[in-house]
């Protein structure tokens, strides 16, 4: 099969009905409306899953409901039948990112093949998601209960949206300033010219070593406000109204 014309990001969402609530449903889409089109909406479960809670979320959201029979006691098909549909998705072109929703630690395997050839993985999860799968995607969304409504953000996509906050836990979290944010400043900035880099590029390098995270859980409203806490780093507004990052001159470095 060919693969489409369009230039348009095309997204798969597909669901573990069996290890997570339907109430992750329209946050997982609102994670996904960022990143591109969503082509392909599916639920995999066994049968009584799909017949109980999940029905009326899969029906009112659009998503096709996969149906996947327990040949044997205690033997769960769903994931195969997810696995298998997610890679024939990326080999027929018909998607080229994908969001699993689910906390399954199994499909971390599915998310390294998938990313090997190519394809960029979200995955939303709950708090108690191993990580393992965390570290396989390219990016972990947290969905909590009480943080259901408020809109997600992905911090590596642009400074503008590094101020949006993402889905904050109940209570505030403390604020810290981890040296890490530090040394990556200097990694990024070390061979520039000018000795700074582009904040998007400093939450890109955070999301890939670090796919959860994300300033709410330092106790931050978003990057900007983060690097805004660190005397050891420079935060300025150039012209073109993006924000670029570097550290401070008159600070040594080893010391941080």
């Amino acid at each position: 099969m060919s693969a489409p014309t369009t230039n348009e990001t095309r997204v798969a969402v597909l669901v573990d009905c069996d290890n997570t609530t339907p109430d992750t449903l329209e946050f997982a889409l609102r994670v996904v409306a960022q990143f591109g089109r969503v082509v392909l909406r599916r639920g995999y479960g066994n049968h009584t899953t799909l017949a109980n809670k999940w029905q009326e979320a899969l029906v009112r959201l659009a998503f096709t409901p996969c149906l996947q029979y327990q040949y044997a006691s205690g033997k769960n098909t769903a994931d195969i039948a997810l696995a298998l549909d997610a890679m024939e998705a990326m080999f027929d072109h018909r998607a080229d990112k994908f969001c699993l929703v689910t906390s399954d630690s199994d499909f971390a395997y599915l998310c390294r093949k998938l990313r090997e050839r190519g394809a960029t993985v979200y995955i939303v999860g709950e708090e108690s998601t191993p990580a393992a799968l965390r570290n396989a995607s390219d990016q972990f969304f947290e969905w909590l209960p009480a943080a259901a409504p408020t809109d997600p953000v992905n911090t590596s996509r642009s400074p503008v949206k590094a101020e949006l906050p993402s889905a904050a836990p109940a209570k505030p979290a403390l604020k810290r300033r981890p040296k890490f944010l530090i040394e990556a400043v200097s990694l990024l900035t070390g061979d520039t010219a000018d000795g700074r880099g582009s904040l998007g590029q400093l939450g890109q390098y955070l999301k890939r070593t670090d796919p959860g995270f994300t300033p709410m859980a330092y106790g931050h409203s978003g990057l900007v406000d983060m690097v805004k806490t660190y005397d050891l780093l420079s935060l300025k507004m150039e012209l073109g109204g993006h924000w670029t990052v570097g550290l401070h001159p008159t600070v040594d470095t080893a010391d941080s």
